[in-house]
């Protein structure tokens, strides 16, 4: 049975603690080599748009993963997101395909986990004051993560936008005390942790507005070497540690432009924040000391993060469930459309009158928005925000 769950399924359906400990082993296991995790390579779409397989192995859990990501700059003058992604979940030793996931709620919840585990392991431990460059849901994303483990009582934040800014004070408003910053250096300086959640191709933080003792997050900028949130000067003046060092040297801005300018080398970016989880290498030495998390993102946390998901969807009887038949006769379709020889796709429970077009199954065993094809996803960002709509 392979589990269909979109993004209406997934909010709200596990906890953050359970996330941030989930992203926590998922990384101790990588250092510790319980799991694999190799860089990933993209390939082109049209025009700009580019595809990114992200895939890991957690031989704990016996489980693999397979993100698509897709890259679309241009998607941003025609007022659609610039990111989507789909995930599948896979039997590690069978291959069977368990689960198709939308990839939004994951990813913003897995990323803000991991900043929550680097800041758990790197902040100082009476640090109390955030600061946001950026104030979209992944910054609200980020206070929610980051209280779980640091008693945070203000959060200084920045945006461009004052809608942005509106929505944001709305949604964390309750919890912490709120103060709009001027500009990106007024966050820097009032805050003891930073996180930077910004798609900036230039840098809008420098390293040196960074004050003593201070954690800071660098997690907005898109997986492209050419994009970066903070300059040269700020990775040569902090203690970095990363997420995956292959993938850091490939796809982080931050790494490749400041090697090249000559301000770090490579060697800066090979503590990874597994290693310091699992005691293997230090993190913070000092309490003066700048550390930073430099995040790209990696497929085993979106592992950690379905994993999960999906054993709480399963009990809690949330999503679709479909069943795939291989075989020599032809191919049976009776819930939503699709062709591929010698595949018999049946809606499971809960589907209603079969999976239509707002989740349907697709030729082989993918899932999407409409008709998928082959193993993929569909339409878009495959398993939609409606997915589980025909419960």
């Amino acid at each position: 049975m392979t589990l269909l769950l979109g993004s209406a399924d997934l909010t709200g359906l596990v906890s953050r603690a359970e996330v941030i400990a989930a992203v926590r082993t998922a990384l101790v296991d990588l250092a510790e080599g319980r799991a694999e995790q190799p860089a990933p390579t993209a390939f082109p779409g049209t025009g700009t748009t580019q595809f990114l397989p992200m895939t890991a192995t957690s031989h704990r859990l016996g489980l693999s993963a397979v993100k698509v990501m897709s890259d679309a700059p241009d998607n941003r003058a025609a007022g659609l997101p610039t990111q989507r992604s789909t995930v599948l979940l896979l039997d590690a030793r069978t291959g069977e395909c368990l689960a198709v996931l939308d990839g939004e709620v994951g990813t913003r919840t897995r990323t803000a986990a991991a900043s929550a585990a680097a800041t758990d392991a790197l902040a100082r431990p009476d640090a109390r004051v955030l600061g946001l460059v950026g104030a979209g849901r992944l910054a609200i994303e980020h206070v929610h993560a980051l209280r779980e483990v640091r008693a945070l009582d203000t959060v200084h934040v920045w945006s461009r936008s004052a809608a942005t800014l509106c929505a944001f004070h709305d949604a964390v408003g309750d919890v912490v005390e709120v103060v709009e910053a001027p500009d990106p250096r007024h966050v820097v300086e009032a805050a003891d942790i930073v996180c930077t959640l910004t798609p900036a191709r230039l840098p809008v933080v420098h390293g040196e507005w960074f004050r003593p003792g201070q954690h800071i997050n660098a997690v907005g900028a898109p997986p492209r070497p050419d994009h970066r949130e903070i300059d040269a000067a700020g990775m040569a003046r902090a203690t970095v540690v990363v997420d995956s060092t292959p993938t850091q040297l490939l796809k982080s801005g931050e790494a490749v432009l400041s090697i090249t300018e000559g301000a770090t080398t490579t060697d800066t970016f090979t503590r990874e924040l597994g290693a310091v989880l699992a005691g293997l290498t230090p993190g913070r030495r000092d309490p003066q000391e700048v550390t930073l998390f430099n995040s790209v993102g990696i497929a085993l946390q979106d592992l950690a993060y379905t994993a999960l998901a999906v054993d709480r969807a399963r009990t809690a009887g949330v999503g679709i469930n479909t069943r795939t038949v291989y075989g020599t006769s032809a191919p049976r379709l009776t819930a939503g459309a699709g062709a591929g020889a010698g595949v018999r796709a049946e809606a499971g429970a809960g589907a209603g009158a079969g999976v239509g077009a707002g989740a349907g199954v697709g030729a082989g065993a993918g899932a999407g928005a409409g008709a998928g094809a082959g193993a993929g996803a569909g339409a878009g960002a495959g398993v939609g925000a409606r997915a589980g709509a025909a419960r």
